[in-house]
């Protein structure tokens, strides 16, 4: 892990673009360093700059085997357009088994343990000897997300960066828009923020664009992003 003053690093490259902070990234990290992505309409600017500044990067993909046919249909699609490095992680739990042992309504019993097994640890396998983390996620989604700098350390030595931290939905559609890039099948439905099948519903007009994940529960964030650290 290269010796960085991360503090110094944060006030320095929040001046940069997106693009310059994807590029510094991986001239620091690569080969150690890998993206990840859940392939909604809001993660088409930072997987179209991917493409155009460091196309080998791998890109991960959760498959919790919950997606809408629509996102994996979205996710072959941008792969095809835009000629990404998908890596596909799955859980250590087979699907059949998972149902097995908790039954259909795990998500909602304990939507923690649910993104755990699906999700958090996934990512704790699919980031071992990494030493850098491309994130996506944006000052303006949740609470959490608006107190994080540019550079996060993890307790684990893990760095996680955020090249679009300070952009506003405005400047995610206003890229989307410039570059005519398409958009996920199902925003035409209202499903702004897209997770698993299960625990996403259409977001209503007033609405944060995330109010569709885990609806009804005191629950935003699968975990991914609260501090993951190994277990």
């Amino acid at each position: 892990m290269p010796d960085l003053d991360i503090p110094d690093l944060n006030d320095r490259l929040e001046r940069l673009s997106p693009a310059e902070i994807l590029q510094w990234a991986w001239s620091t990290f690569a080969p150690h360093i890998a993206a990840s992505s859940s392939f909604q309409t809001q993660s088409l600017p930072l997987l179209h700059l991917i493409s155009q500044v460091c196309p080998a990067m791998p890109v991960i993909f959760l498959d919790t085997g919950f997606h809408f046919p629509e996102t994996l249909q979205f996710r072959d699609e941008l792969q095809a357009h835009l000629q990404l490095n998908i890596v596909v992680v799955r859980a250590a739990v087979e699907k059949s088994d998972l149902l097995a042992r908790y039954g259909e309504g795990l998500y909602r019993r304990d939507p923690d343990l649910c993104c755990y097994i699906n999700k958090v640890e996934p990512m704790q396998r699919a980031t071992v000897g990494l030493q850098a983390w491309i994130s996506g996620v944006r000052h303006d989604q949740t609470e959490n997300r608006n107190n994080l700098r540019l550079l996060e350390p993890e307790a684990d030595g893990l760095l996680k960066i955020h090249p679009l931290l300070n952009w506003t939905k405005k400047e995610v559609w206003a890229y989307i828009d410039q570059y005519q890039l398409p958009v996920h099948p199902l925003l035409a439905w209202g499903y702004v923020s897209v997770g698993c099948a299960p625990c996403t519903r259409p977001v209503h007009a007033g609405e944060n664009e995330r109010a569709g994940r885990w609806a009804g529960l005191d629950k935003i964030e699968c975990g991914l992003h609260l501090g993951l650290t190994r277990r």
